[in-house]
């Protein structure tokens, strides 16, 4: 197995080729940046009126495994950026002519919407460019910093996945360019399990899933990105919440109250404006001047209760929760069933403590993580995000290298698997993101623990320490789904909608054999029974065949069906039909309706994985 600097660098030689199959086919082709993505790579292709479809992907795969064939080397040069932008003129592509004359605009001031990833370049942005690099294979020369492989036969196995539509530049003002998406492996037998996968995620898709369980839609009349959620899932929703916040009452959160729109003058002060306000939404008061924004995060809000009264060293740490929706204007061509969304519910925390008390309410934290996502069966990977170099992180580098570290130490002590991702903090402090995958191996970050010193001080928000001396605490943000909506793409996906039994939408259904007084009389009293135990049961009384109904609960994936007929009424006893995830056992069991009732409700109870039946 090859490392992952040879598998990136066998993706990037494989967007060249690709993008040099493209310009055989098609010789007009103007080309944007081609960077490798998890599992692959893409190029942002402008083809003027030439659409690519999917039909095409035979003859371009077919050109380039002839350019692997013939094992064209890849050739680095350098050139000059006056050089470069001749270069672009001449090679007609004005999309590479825009990015190195912004290099050159740029000078010693740091660029900005230039992804490093996609231009070579022998100097740091931050220094003046004298010299930008270029890659050639055989007849292709595009502008690029690398890493490629020493030729085109060294690339591995390959295959073209999808085309989409992908501004130039993220900006939807500018030009639409296609994006062509690849997927690349060592072996063919790596790619081959892989394209199973994909076409497993296909048939497992959140979305899919969510309609055909009835648990959540996107109307067009309500609007994109803002989901309503049926009662099934709702139940979901509820259930999930209720365990977080069980979990963060054990240490030591009380719950707090704000409102969904604020001034836009308190996330000026946050810093938060100056950084994403445009992303926001706006309102506007009709009965005074206040610039109002629809809440994008909380945190201000909860310094603000923080503020409200003269706070001592023995008052610390304070903890405050709150389950809440917030709104950010996400561009439209990003939105993704749940996976990102406009209307953002947050099972939200915050922690105002002394530098003291960091390790061990981080810790906390920690283990919380650990039990909330054992219970739901989830692997989780550990990435430090840490600030770079860059000017995009408010608050002394002093700070932030003490709270890196204190971060560090606190996942050592943990003995948790880690990685660092410098770029990857918020603008006002280092985080712990834990991340799960999806089912096409996508990176999900779910719930994170972020150190901010930076907020606190921009607030004036104060302690009285044992001296009497006035201080200012450490705030720690927390959430433990991180967007539930999210949590939910990614808790769907996993579990492929067969849901525990204490989280299923329906957690029993009793089918009825027939449409008599006395078969309907039997299943309400067992209904009854259930729900005095607050158990989710609902009888199907309709005047389908047996088979039918057994069938529709399978498709809902009910954890337990029960038939009721006349045996049953006479007896006393059921013989439940139980979720084949949920059992290993074949046998199929009598038992007396209290009996059941008490062992599905001690399942829920306990939050079990498993039927114990």
């Amino acid at each position: 197995m090859k490392n992952d600097n040879h598998l990136e660098a066998m993706r990037h030689s494989l967007a060249h080729i690709m993008a040099s199959a493209v310009l055989k086919l098609w010789p007009h082709a103007k080309f944007g940046v081609g960077p490798t993505i998890d599992n692959g790579f893409y190029y942002d292709i402008d083809l003027g009126e030439t659409t690519i479809s999917q039909e095409d992907f035979v003859n371009i795969e077919k050109e380039m495994k002839v350019i692997i064939k013939s094992d064209q080397p890849f050739i680095l040069s350098e050139k000059s950026i006056d050089a470069a932008i001749t270069w672009a003129k001449e090679a007609k592509q004005p999309y590479k002519e825009e990015l190195l004359n912004d290099l050159k605009r740029a000078g010693t001031t740091k660029v900005k919407n230039i992804d490093s990833d996609e231009l070579g370049i022998i100097n740091s942005i931050e220094s003046k460019l004298d010299k930008v690099t270029f890659y050639q294979n055989g007849d292709f020369i595009d502008l690029c910093r690398g890493p490629h492989l020493k030729s085109t036969g060294e690339v591995g196995a390959f295959k073209l996945t999808k085309i989409a539509g992908a501004y130039w530049r993220g900006k939807d003002s500018n030009p639409q360019m296609q994006r062509l998406y690849g997927v690349a492996f060592e072996t063919e037998g790596e790619l081959k399990d892989y394209l199973d996968n994909l076409e497993d995620a296909k048939n497992f898709d959140h979305r899919k899933l969510g309609q055909e369980l009835d648990l959540f839609l996107i109307s067009p009349l309500v609007g994109s990105g803002l989901p309503l959620f049926t009662p099934r899932g709702t139940v979901l929703r509820d259930e999930l919440n209720k365990y977080s916040q069980e979990l963060r009452k054990k240490i030591g959160y009380k719950n707090v109250w704000t409102p969904h729109i604020a001034k836009q003058k308190l996330y000026e002060m946050s810093g938060h404006w100056e950084k994403f306000g445009s992303e926001w939404l706006s309102v506007k008061s009709q009965e005074s001047h206040d610039n109002l924004v629809l809440k994008p995060m909380n945190c201000p809000h909860h310094q603000q209760i923080y503020a409200s009264k003269q706070r001592s060293y023995r008052d610390l740490p304070i903890k405050y929760m709150e389950t809440t929706t917030d709104y950010r204007d996400e561009k439209a061509g990003e939105l993704l069933g749940l996976s990102r969304v406009r209307s953002i519910t947050q099972d939200d925390s915050h922690i105002f403590c002394t530098s003291e008390q960091i390790d061990r309410c981080l810790s906390d934290l920690v283990e919380v993580v650990r039990e909330f996502y054992k219970t739901l069966d989830m692997d989780l990977e550990v990435r430090l995000s840490f600030r770079d170099e860059t000017d995009k992180y408010l608050g002394e580098a002093n700070l932030w290298t003490k709270a890196e570290k204190m971060i560090k130490d606190v996942v050592e002590s943990k003995k948790l698997k880690y990685y660092i991702a410098k770029g990857d903090a918020a603008f006002y402090g280092p985080k712990i993101d834990f991340i799960a995958k999806d089912l096409q191996g996508r990176e999900l970050q779910l719930a994170t623990p972020q150190l901010d010193f930076v907020q606190p001080q921009r607030f004036g928000l104060k302690y009285t320490d044992e001296n009497g001396q006035e201080q200012t605490p450490v705030m720690i943000h927390f959430a433990l789904m991180g967007s539930i909506e999210r949590f939910l793409a990614a808790y769907i996906e996993h579990t492929k909608g067969k849901f525990p039994v204490w989280l299923a939408p329906e957690q029993v259904r009793l089918i009825t054999v027939n449409q008599e007084k006395q078969t309907l009389k039997f299943a309400n009293e067992i209904l009854n029974k259930a729900i005095g135990f607050d158990l989710r049961i609902e009888v199907d009384n309709s005047n389908q065949s047996v088979g039918k109904k057994i069938r529709e609960s399978e498709l809902y994936k009910v954890p337990y069906t029960v038939v009721i007929g006349e045996k049953e009424i006479k007896s006393g006893k059921i013989q439940p039909r139980i979720r084949e995830d949920l059992t290993k056992s074949k046998k199929e069991t009598n038992i007396g309706i209290e009996e059941f009732i008490k062992i599905v409700t001690d399942e829920s109870k306990s939050k079990s994985l498993s039927s114990s039946l």
